[in-house]
């Protein structure tokens, strides 16, 4: 959901950078800021008890940070943490409730934007509960491509690496690599400078 920059700008948001592996939040700390990403990637994840990372899902300009935790009363269950130098426009939890008190139109469309996403995230969570890694994978993957416009097949870059797909989908990194390299064999995704193209 891209909210134009100048009207959060007309209601007190302020630019943000980030340098890679900077915390933008922390897991368990209160929202207090809509956050729209200007340029740059930034992943949100979980650490579990044994140390092991699991990401949530890795955002790129455009895309808001957690945002649906600003309508509930309770803390992040994820980090916000940049993977890349990064900008993005922040702007106060009352101010942005205010924008959207101002402007029903853009409060119509965020729910319809939470709405597809977590309709997504529905059918990630199925997919990952496949024993199949091809099923896993390929979940991912169309989560991924949702927020795009073009359904084009081969026309959406996957910027994520192959390590970073396999702490989505609970995979070994080994088996992430096969299992791409057998999707594009039935022509599923196809791979150019070692990135796959969905």
């Amino acid at each position: 959901m891209l909210i134009d920059s100048k009207l959060l700008l007309e209601y007190g948001a302020t630019t943000e950078k980030f340098t890679p592996s900077e915390i933008i939040f922390n897991e368990d700390s209160t929202p207090k800021y809509y956050y729209q990403l200007v340029s740059g990637r930034v992943k949100l994840n979980h650490i579990d008890e044994s140390g092991k990372e699991f990401i949530q899902t890795i955002l790129t300009s455009g895309q808001s940070v957690c945002e649906l935790m600003l309508f509930i009363d309770e803390s992040y269950p994820v980090n916000a943490i940049a993977l890349t130098n990064a900008s993005a426009l922040r702007i106060k939890k009352e101010n942005f409730f205010k924008l959207l008190d101002d402007h029903h139109q853009i409060s119509l469309d965020i729910n319809k934007f939470l709405a597809e996403r977590l309709y997504q995230k529905f059918l990630m969570l199925q997919n990952n509960s496949s024993l199949d890694p091809e099923v896993r994978i390929m979940g991912i993957l169309r989560y991924l491509k949702s927020f795009t416009e073009n359904k084009t097949p081969h026309t959406f870059e996957v910027l994520h690496t192959r390590q970073q797909l396999a702490s989505l989908t609970g995979l070994r990194v080994e088996t992430v690599i096969r299992t791409i390299k057998k999707m594009e064999e039935k022509n599923i995704v196809k791979i150019e400078n070692r990135k796959i193209l969905l």
